[in-house]
């Protein structure tokens, strides 16, 4: 399985790790049967993600779409964030074996999930903003 320099890099360097003390919304989200866990937490400005960090416990394609996917919400409005999809994260990371798509989604979920959390402690029902966040797809591992 190969993996883009993107991916490598990100996997290696990753951008925004960490726990946010006093994040305005904190999203998890995991898939037991392959054991990701991701864990996002925004700070919210006036509408903007002004901040983001994650952990997540996975594999390198786990570390790598946490990590691309805070680079691309961090600084765009809420409305923006929500509209990134899994391909995007994909794109952005030059590709991923088919294998570790759902690493993808994963990110993809875990920004949703922080959103809905942030509209939550706003008083807010999240499913009007951000709808549901379906469970996790199914992982698939490769045959040895």
């Amino acid at each position: 399985m190969a993996y883009s320099e993107k991916v490598m890099d990100h996997f290696a360097n990753p951008r925004n790790v960490g726990e946010m003390e006093n994040a305005d919304g904190v999203g998890e989200v995991g898939n037991p049967k392959c054991g990701d866990i991701m864990k996002m937490y925004i700070k919210v400005d006036d509408d903007v993600i002004t901040d983001v960090s994650f952990k997540t416990f996975g594999c390198g394609a786990a570390i790598a779409t946490s990590s691309m996917a805070t680079e691309l919400v961090k600084g765009h409005t809420i409305e923006e964030a929500l509209q990134l999809t899994n391909k995007a994260v994909m794109e952005a990371l030059d590709g991923l074996p088919p294998v570790k798509v759902h690493c993808s989604v994963l990110a993809e979920q875990a920004i949703k999930a922080a959103v809905s959390d942030y509209y939550e402690r706003k008083g807010i029902d999240p499913k009007d903003v951000v709808g549901e966040i379906p469970e996790p797809i199914e992982c698939h591992f490769e045959e040895n």
